[in-house]
């Protein structure tokens, strides 16, 4: 087991990477505190929930759970609606715990209940999925999605654990694993060109779920958010690197109805138009972006936009980002792979490389 220290102005957190944690009560449930309410999904409920909900029945612990349906489509309002319902009906006092069990849509949204709840109590995130136990569970961005974008209502709300067991990727589909694989990518694409290249070395082993391989990508992939979240808590300035890749990609999912495409296929593809437009504006040499592309497509994702979709809903939804500012579309481009930087970006450049894609 890995344990990596995230600190923030509020104080620090852990968060443990290993085989085997949701087996291991003694790590976890020194994290809880009072009532607890279990957010899952559907899918991950089924192989989870009752060992999860054993170790708080052997606790003496009072507890209930809420069932989301599985999918992006249930990062909504009205579900962030029944997740305070639930709280409700529990008794939660300002002492309870919300415990996401889930992937980032969970985590997301049962984070938000709690950020919310009582003005804010506390949640351990407890992410089943690649993308989540490298990116969403840590860092405390909260929030659900609004039919005009996404994450477009949310806060910051700081775990006060994350128990990210890589026993539970084995259970993923391939495509679910695959999307995860993209947030890992991010992160030698912005700050660690190592950590790029030994990706490109440990491909196969990544592929092929090898537990040695997969925790040392998790680990350092969190070591990575975490130095981040320390140096910039609430995205004033580094933190927004992490958006590499992002306004392509959350207006993708949004013009396709969040249905067609998992998170990190549309980051996938997002990374490699802001990396395209970087070679465009010579930010960046060219050759940059077909090396990204070769990478993410030997770990199965995709690169380039569907014939289909329409490029100037692309860019109106571009436009409508919450990290533009003044009207003007912002967007993390890369000076080298391992470096970035966050740029107003001219909207006939950004069009081209959409028109172009």
């Amino acid at each position: 087991m890995k344990v990596t220290q995230v600190r923030t102005a509020g104080g620090s957190y852990p968060v443990y990477v290993g085989q085997g944690l949701l087996s291991m009560p003694s790590i976890w449930q020194r994290h809880l505190d009072g009532r607890v309410l279990v957010v899952s999904d559907d899918t991950v409920a089924g192989l989870y929930l009752e060992r999860v909900g054993r170790v708080l029945d052997e606790e003496g612990r009072r507890w209930r759970s809420l069932v989301l349906p599985a999918g992006e489509e249930a990062k909504t309002v009205a579900n962030w609606q029944r997740a305070l319902d639930a709280l409700v009906e529990l008794g939660a006092q300002r002492d309870a715990t919300v415990l996401a069990l889930g992937g980032g849509v969970v985590g997301d949204l049962a984070g938000f209940a709690a950020a919310s709840y009582m003005r804010g109590i506390r949640v351990v995130q407890m992410p089943t999925t690649l993308l989540a136990q490298v990116d969403a569970a840590v860092g405390g961005k909260t929030g659900v999605n609004h039919t005009s974008g996404k994450n477009l209502i949310g806060a910051f709300h700081q775990p006060a654990a994350v128990v990210a067991d890589i026993d539970t990727l084995i259970s993923l589909d391939d495509r679910d694993y695959c999307a995860g694989l993209a947030e890992v990518v991010k992160y030698g694409a912005i700050r660690d060109e190592r950590f790029f290249s030994w990706l490109e070395s440990r491909a196969e082993p990544i592929n092929a779920h090898m537990p040695d391989a997969l925790l040392e990508a998790v680990h350092a992939s969190v070591q990575h958010k975490a130095e981040v979240v320390a140096a910039d808590e609430r995205e004033a300035g580094e933190r927004a690197l992490l958006n590499f890749g992002h306004t392509f990609g959350h207006a993708l999912e949004t013009a396709t109805g969040y249905a067609r495409f998992r998170h990190g296929e549309a980051v996938a593809i997002g990374m490699v138009l802001a990396t395209r437009l970087s070679e465009l504006l010579g930010k960046v040499r060219v050759g940059t972006a077909e090396r990204l592309v070769h990478l993410l497509e030997h770990l199965k994702l995709p690169t380039a936009l569907p014939g289909d979709v329409d490029r100037e809903r692309l860019l109106a939804l571009m436009r409508l980002d919450k990290k533009n500012r003044a009207d003007r579309i912002r967007l993390v481009l890369l000076e080298e792979l391992g470096r970035a930087t966050v740029e107003t970006c001219p909207t006939d450049d950004i069009r081209e490389v959409l028109e172009r894609s």
